[in-house]
């Protein structure tokens, strides 16, 4: 058995964990998120936890009960607390501003960015330079998060660009003569 699956997922208060047909389904405050079940796992309820268990003794099975007890305790967390990525912005005349479900990012370039949001995400702007993104799939914040570093990645030589807030961009030395 996975060392990962031989911990349960603690179910807290608020949150509804419901099982049909190969799929579950976690309802609590922050939405409702659901995730289709591996053949080769059975997620049991005890108490006010979920275990996972492989049901053959194969590599697979024992992989994916790992894996899929990641993503119950990702979705436990996501539908009770939520998840949240910052970015920041480091460059003469970068802003950034939230306006409803669109973020608009002016990166240096000849037209300004327009992002829109998808369902379940949240964006807001505390500084002009700071963009913090918030919702209860952690796979979904961190791809939108990733789509908007993509637009103007840092660069190596004076670090300009969007970037996460706890990313460390290494400087080059300029070529000297």
């Amino acid at each position: 058995m996975s060392r990962v699956a031989k911990n349960p997922v603690v179910v807290p208060a608020g949150v509804e964990v419901v099982q049909i047909a190969g799929e579950i389904s976690i309802k609590g405050p922050m939405g409702t998120l659901k995730q289709a079940l591996s053949g080769d796992v059975s997620v049991e309820r005890e108490g006010d936890s979920l275990l996972c268990k492989a049901l053959n003794d194969s590599i697979q099975a024992n992989a994916m009960s790992g894996t899929i007890r990641a993503l119950l305790a990702n979705m436990v967390q996501g539908v009770s607390k939520g998840f949240e990525r910052k970015l920041s912005l480091v460059g003469v005349g970068y802003r950034a501003q939230a306006a409803g479900d669109t973020l608009n990012l002016t990166l240096g370039f000849s037209h300004p960015v327009a992002y829109k949001m998808p369902a379940g995400i949240k964006v807001e702007t505390p500084t002009q330079t700071e963009i913090l993104l918030k919702g209860a799939d952690k796979q979904r914040v961190g791809q939108v998060a990733a789509e908007i570093r993509a637009f103007r990645e840092p660069e190596p030589y004076k670090g300009k660009g969007v970037r996460y807030s706890d990313e460390v961009v290494i400087l080059k030395e300029t070529k000297k003569k």
